[in-house]
């Protein structure tokens, strides 16, 4: 057990000043170099950091969505409302940053930072010179800079195609937005599109005219992509459609229940993300849950491990996902 006089001999400092600053003493007056080294050092040595009351550290999270493209995809939304609730619970003073905000600046401030969105490698680089210590979600430019954790979208790729095969379906079709590089500011085949196309291709399965992909991860996208299939595809409709997010699956739906293409009738259908939406369109989604809460608590806890015991190398983090049987796609 870590106790207060443990971590007073390891820091140099006395008892009473160690365990008011870990009791959140605020008449408390230490210098900032000396509150880093007694927090530093109780939590190097396995002192539990929920009872440390004082803030722990001040981090920036790096929003690097505009306001339209975090209302489009609830994800995103959940995913900062995710990490402003684990730095509350860590004791992490939480910054956020957008575009429009002096980024380097801030990061002089801060202790480390996550960061949400596309980043350029230039701008991956410039904070790096600045903060030594991040954690980026999702896309990572350069992931010998900063540590990543994201979902493992391609397994779930992999798994859904699995789904519908064993259940006989030959005809698979795929709905999904593409990935705007930021470097290039051209857009790409975004990963589940290529590992669809991988896995298809392996078992001798892919068909390019049930794929329908192009534009941001948006309702609106979906309904034009799926009206684009029916009027292409005509009555030649795969039996089995996967799309990229539930965001897209939603204008999925509306655009087929415009043409009385019934799911999961005339063909099954399933997504990724499992936002609440998924419980209440018609047919109801069944969908890959991907656990947001753990993603952010990961990300924190990645941080704080960085900023506690910095290392050479950084570490990337894969999250699984559970699959939710709803009504648009049943295993039975």
């Amino acid at each position: 057990m870590v106790t207060i006089k443990k971590i007073a001999e390891q820091s140099g400092f006395s008892q009473a000043t160690v365990s008011r600053l870990l009791k959140g003493d605020e008449s408390l007056s230490i210098a900032a170099d000396t509150r880093q080294k007694i927090i530093h050092t109780a939590l190097s040595l396995g002192y539990d950091r929920s009872k440390i009351k004082t803030t722990l550290e001040k981090i920036a999270v790096l929003f690097w969505l505009t306001e339209q493209e975090e209302l489009q995809d609830v994800y995103f939304r959940q995913l900062r409302i995710s990490l402003e609730k684990y730095a509350k619970i860590n004791n992490l003073e939480i910054k956020l940053i957008t575009h429009e905000d002096d980024v380097l600046e801030t990061l002089q401030e801060v202790a480390g930072f996550i960061g949400i969105g596309s980043f350029t490698e230039k701008e991956t680089q410039q904070f790096k010179s600045i903060c030594p210590y991040g954690v980026l979600l999702e896309i990572n430019p350069c992931p010998e800079l900063f540590d990543t954790v994201k979902p493992d979208t391609d397994r779930m790729t992999q798994l859904a195609i699995d789904l519908f095969l064993t259940k006989g379906y030959r005809k698979i079709g795929f709905i999904g937005g593409a990935y705007l590089n930021p470097d290039t500011q051209r857009a790409e085949m975004d990963s589940r599109e290529v590992i669809f196309r991988q896995t298809l291709a392996q078992r001798d399965a892919l068909d390019e005219a049930f794929l329908f992909t192009g534009g941001n991860f948006s309702v609106e996208t979906g309904y034009r992509l799926a009206k684009k299939m029916v009027e292409s595809l005509g009555d030649d409709l795969p039996e089995a459609l996967f799309v990229a997010s539930d965001t897209i699956a939603v204008g999925v739906l509306q655009a087929l229940n415009e043409r009385s293409i019934i799911i999961p009738d005339r063909l099954e259908l399933i997504s990724i993300n499992d936002n609440e939406i998924a419980k209440f369109v018609a047919p109801p989604l069944t969908t890959f849950n991907i656990d947001v809460e753990e993603i952010a608590k990961t990300a924190i806890d990645l941080l704080v491990d960085q900023i506690v015991h910095p290392r050479a190398i950084t570490k990337t983090v894969l999250l699984g996902a559970e699959l939710i049987e709803r009504k648009s796609f049943t295993q039975a």
